[in-house]
């Protein structure tokens, strides 16, 4: 089998009596699309959060790019190459789509922001910037305020500021969040575009969305992961469908 670019092993976080994540196991390989779906309250926020240095778990380890990172903060994790994209958006809605493109820049290169730094006339940090807006289709909004931005521009933009980490990886939480149908269908297709740039862990409500575009989906309730499987294998899974699909899927 392909060596994983990440992997959660025996993953567990407690709140009180509450078992957010029970020992749970998973791992995202080259190239692919890894879903994580389940109900409301299954554990997956909490999950990702200690994916990518959020959150300490209690027991069981994180891997990235073969190495142990269950130490790391969040900013290391990314400055390794782990980017990630937010349920709710963490833009800064009243600077330009630029601005924020290009503080992203800064944090990839492991620069400090310094107020009186023209960061906008630094070559190499413009340079980044530009690319991945272009990349997301974002180049002629570059000097918009996010405020004026689409909902699913706004997506976009978070993929174009994950982009300046030159990633290893991506997390997506719930990206198709808020998005209509046409929103959802623009951002799937971009999405499967994007796998070529590094894998993607996407945890998902948007089952159309999943479904086109997962090679392997984990189903998560409370807390525990009940099944590993292609789309088919999930899709036929009573377990799976009682548990969370229904009857409809």
């Amino acid at each position: 089998m392909t060596d994983a670019v990440l992997a959660t092993k025996g993953l567990s976080k407690s709140f009180g009596a509450l078992k957010a994540t029970d020992d749970v196991t998973l791992d995202l390989r080259p190239g692919e699309i890894h879903a994580v779906i389940g109900p409301n309250g299954a554990g997956k926020s909490t999950l990702i959060d200690q994916i990518c240095g959020g959150l300490t778990p209690d027991a069981g380890s994180v891997t990235f790019l073969g190495r142990d990172v269950t130490g790391r903060s969040v900013p290391a994790r990314a400055r390794m190459g782990l980017a990630r994209s937010f349920q709710i958006s963490q833009l800064a809605m009243e600077d330009t789509v630029l601005q924020n493109t290009l503080l992203g820049a800064v944090g990839a290169v492991g620069s400090p922001w310094r107020f009186l730094w023209p960061v906008v006339k630094n070559r190499r940090l413009r340079a980044r910037a530009d690319a991945a807006l272009a990349q997301v289709g974002l180049t002629p909004h570059a000097a918009k305020r996010v405020s004026e931005l689409s909902h699913g521009q706004r997506r976009l933009l978070e993929v174009a500021i994950a982009l300046t980490l030159r990633p290893k990886a991506f997390v997506m939480d719930e990206p198709m969040a808020g998005l209509g149908a046409e929103g959802s269908k623009a951002l799937t297709e971009f999405l499967d575009r994007l796998r070529a740039e590094a894998p993607i862990l996407l945890v998902e409500h948007d089952m159309d969305a999943v479904f086109a575009l997962a090679d392997r989906i984990s189903v998560l309730v409370y807390g525990r992961i009940i099944e590993t499987g292609t789309v088919d294998a999930i899709r036929a899974s009573d377990a799976v469908r009682a548990a969370y699909l229904g009857a409809d899927r």
